[in-house]
């Protein structure tokens, strides 16, 4: 469903990305995993189109991205949901107001059947009785909840998410992890993951691609990644840990 070919892309004169080619199957979860500013979410971004490749191309479905003028490309990127680090909410908005945004923006339905979507979405991810707060009075948990439910009330067929649990304490960080993989069941969204949660993000994806200096090094099995004899792959994984390191 995703395909990224021989992308190469500079910011700043830095080679940021140096050749890296990967597919994502439709409907399985990959997560994206490398040392820190590597340009893993740089490479994120090439696939709604955010960024565009120097060279290289970026397809779904067969549509190459960089192709596309700026109406087909928003009409593009309605089939894909980003849950950025932050979240993104709009801070003037309530809870329920940021959730309902999409379907206001970008369809004609009447307020009572996005009512009833918006707080179906809250129930999914755990936040009703918080459809009238704010973003500065949630927790980073609940802002990341909210934006979640946002990014997945147009039940997109692609999400994206960019370090989903980064800034929240191990207890709700694997709430989160574990939520992204219950509504992954129910909706069976195609999915990339960039995290450094290693290995709790593996037991939510089918696949893992490692990203390193530039290029995708290393692509397998949660299992197989786990055991690779690649001295980079194993640095990461393992990183000052000892013994074995199992996904279950």
């Amino acid at each position: 469903m995703i395909r990224i070919e021989d992308v190469f892309k500079s910011i700043d004169g830095n080679a940021v990305i140096r050749g890296a080619s990967l597919e994502v199957a439709r409907g399985e979860v990959l997560a994206l995993i490398g040392k820190s500013g590597i340009g893993k979410s740089v490479l994120l971004k090439h696939i709604p189109g955010l960024i565009k490749p120097d060279r290289g191309r970026v397809t779904i479905n067969g549509t190459d991205i960089g192709s596309l003028k700026t109406r087909e490309l928003m009409k593009m990127r309605r089939q894909i949901g980003f849950l950025f680090q932050g979240g993104a909410l709009f801070d003037s908005m309530t809870v329920y107001d940021n959730v309902a945004f999409p379907l206001r923006e970008n369809s004609r339905l009447k307020e009572e059947v996005i009512k009833e979507k918006v707080m179906d979405g809250l129930l999914q991810v755990g936040l009703t009785g918080a459809e009238e707060k704010y973003p500065s009075e949630l927790s980073g948990g609940m802002k990341k909840r909210a934006a979640l439910a946002r990014e997945l009330i147009w039940e997109p067929e692609i999400m994206l998410f960019d370090e989903p649990a980064t800034g929240l304490d191990p207890i709700m960080r694997n709430a989160i992890l574990h939520l992204i993989k219950k509504l992954h069941e129910r909706l069976r969204f195609t999915g990339i993951i960039v995290s450094h949660e290693i290995p709790q993000v593996f037991e939510i994806t089918d696949r893992v691609a490692m990203l390193h200096d530039g290029v995708i090094t290393a692509v397998g099995t949660p299992e197989e990644i786990l055991s690779s004899t690649n001295p980079i792959v194993n640095q990461l994984i393992t990183g000052d840990r000892e013994g074995p390191i199992s996904v279950h």
